[in-house]
């Protein structure tokens, strides 16, 4: 109850900072009130073509998202039980994390329909996270395990389910809450830049564009709301407490 009244009065305070400052600016074209932009994301909820483009962003977005902690999951193991493997997919791990997200989102473009796009870009954005993570957790598992499933004879399977998973536990909590944040906001960016139909970066584009700028903060609103939610519902769903042998 604590927490709550805490978050509750933090939030409080800043709606208020807020609204000071769209009083003292005055103009809703370059900061609309928290009471226009609440007003106007009660309206935008009655409208079935709003919960159609968030349905569609978070359909593009988790698939992204699912695809790229699989595809981690899968090389970051090898890589880590492989140099070989390491050795030749090391530099696509550099080259993602070193490329900005909009010179992926353009290239993209050119070679995938534009409803795909999000679901690549969000995919790219979990992998270097998943990858690296998964990796260092494998390579840090508790080598006195793993001493003791050799002696009792464990086959690969056995090791993987009792001791690697285990211990690779928290890295893929952490992995799983950080890479939904990038994906999340990257999706949207992408979405922006294609323009699919149906879509939160779609209107937030067409936001813009019209300088209806209280849907654009209505918009805003949605992704974090969204986010936090997202979050909370991972954070739920893998939880980076150990489990024990």
């Amino acid at each position: 109850m604590r927490k709550l009244l805490r978050c509750f009065l933090i939030g409080a305070l800043w709606i208020g900072i807020w609204q000071i400052a769209g009083m003292l600016v005055g103009q809703t074209l370059l900061l609309p009130d928290p009471v226009a932009v609440a007003g106007r994301l009660v309206t935008l909820c009655t409208d079935g073509a709003f919960w159609a483009s968030v349905g569609a962003s978070l359909l593009r977005i988790l698939a992204g998202y699912l695809l790229g902690m699989i595809l981690g999951f899968v090389l970051g193991i090898a890589t880590a039980r492989w140099q070989v493997i390491a050795g030749i997919l090391q530099p696509l791990l550099y080259i993602v994390r070193a490329t900005p997200v909009s010179s992926f989102i353009i290239l993209v473009l050119l070679w995938l329909h534009t409803e795909l796009v999000p679901v690549l870009i969000s995919m790219l954005m979990v992998l270097s996270i998943s990858w690296q993570n998964i990796r260092d957790g494998y390579l840090q598992t508790d080598t006195a395990l793993l001493e003791m499933g050799h002696t009792f004879g464990l086959s690969h399977t056995a090791m993987l389910r009792h001791i690697y998973l285990p211990s690779l536990r928290p890295y893929i909590a952490s992995a799983a809450v950080t890479a939904l944040g990038l994906a999340w906001k990257s999706g949207v960016a992408a979405e922006v830049l294609c323009h699919p139909d149906f879509s939160i970066g779609a209107s937030l584009y067409d936001a813009k564009i019209y300088l209806e700028t209280t849907d654009l903060f209505a918009w805003t609103l949605v992704v974090i709301l969204l986010s936090i939610l997202l979050e909370q519902c991972i954070r739920k769903l893998v939880p980076a407490k150990k489990e024990v042998l």
